[in-house]
């Protein structure tokens, strides 16, 4: 008998378990976009990102050899990245167009070549 009442009050608190409502959180859209980025002598991988104005955007960026920058003068944005280490840089591009962004640590003979580039759409 004591099998029976247990079975009826664990179905009982199942139904009223699927029956409560729980507050939503925000929607996901809501989050920064997060962009993930390896810098390697002597490129960044991917070598061009595209956003969209207005959208907020978080580039992930992690070292794999020595320590890296990335600047891009235009956008008055600049990060370190150590060596190993990864680099979070938060964004809302605030105008449309093509931004360069350079490797902004010595890192060896190709270092020129080292370059980022973000296409800002309307």
């Amino acid at each position: 008998m004591a099998v029976r009442t247990l079975a009826k009050l664990f179905a009982a608190i199942a139904v009223t378990a699927g029956s409560v409502s729980l507050p939503l959180s925000a929607p996901a859209a809501d989050a920064p976009r997060r962009i993930e980025i390896v810098a390697k002598r002597f490129s960044y991988t991917p070598s061009e990102i595209v956003l969209k104005k207005g959208e907020p955007v978080i580039m992930v960026i992690h070292s794999e050899d020595v320590a890296h920058g990335l600047k891009f003068k235009e956008l008055n944005l600049q990060t370190d990245i150590g060596k190993g280490a990864t680099s979070e840089l938060p964004f809302t591009p605030t105008r449309a167009g093509d931004f360069l962004g350079h490797c902004s640590h010595f890192c060896g003979a190709h270092h020129g070549s080292m370059i980022l580039t973000l296409h800002v759409t309307e």
